[in-house]
């Protein structure tokens, strides 16, 4: 997946879902930057110590990320853009798609959600400790 920075349109649509700026202490590190930061690890899956200077602190990065966590942020933000995504006729219920290795079946029998590789073995689809290259 291409990598790109939050556009403007899309920073507006984000900025007013996050906590507000505490009135005294130790100003916060910028938003948007660190949201570039947090987007940039989490889409080329590279390790937090080698996201670029450019977004600030890697430790900030993955503080904050934990942090809106806690606050619902991210929740907040994906019921935003299902919204919109209704709202302007973007997302429908008759175009779903449900793929079995990122929707744990619960009662689906005694098979997991692993892939087969050529070698005969499998390997999770999800929370595989294998890390992927910076890109």
């Amino acid at each position: 997946m291409e990598w790109k920075e939050l556009r403007d349109e899309q920073w507006a649509f984000i900025e007013p879902l996050l906590p507000p700026k505490a009135r005294t202490g130790r100003p916060r590190a910028d938003d948007r930057k660190t949201l570039n930061g947090i987007l940039y690890v989490l889409v080329t899956g590279c390790r937090w110590k080698d996201m670029p200077e450019r977004y600030g602190s890697y430790k900030t990065a993955w503080r904050r990320l934990k942090e809106w966590e806690v606050r619902g942020v991210w929740e907040g933000l994906w019921k935003r853009l299902l919204d919109w995504g209704y709202g302007v006729g973007r997302l429908s219920w008759e175009r779903v798609g449900v793929d079995a290795t990122t929707v744990e079946a619960k009662k689906g029998g005694n098979l997991s959600a692993s892939t087969v590789t050529a070698g005969g073995r499998g390997r999770r689809s999800m929370g595989s400790s294998e890390s992927r290259a910076c890109r």
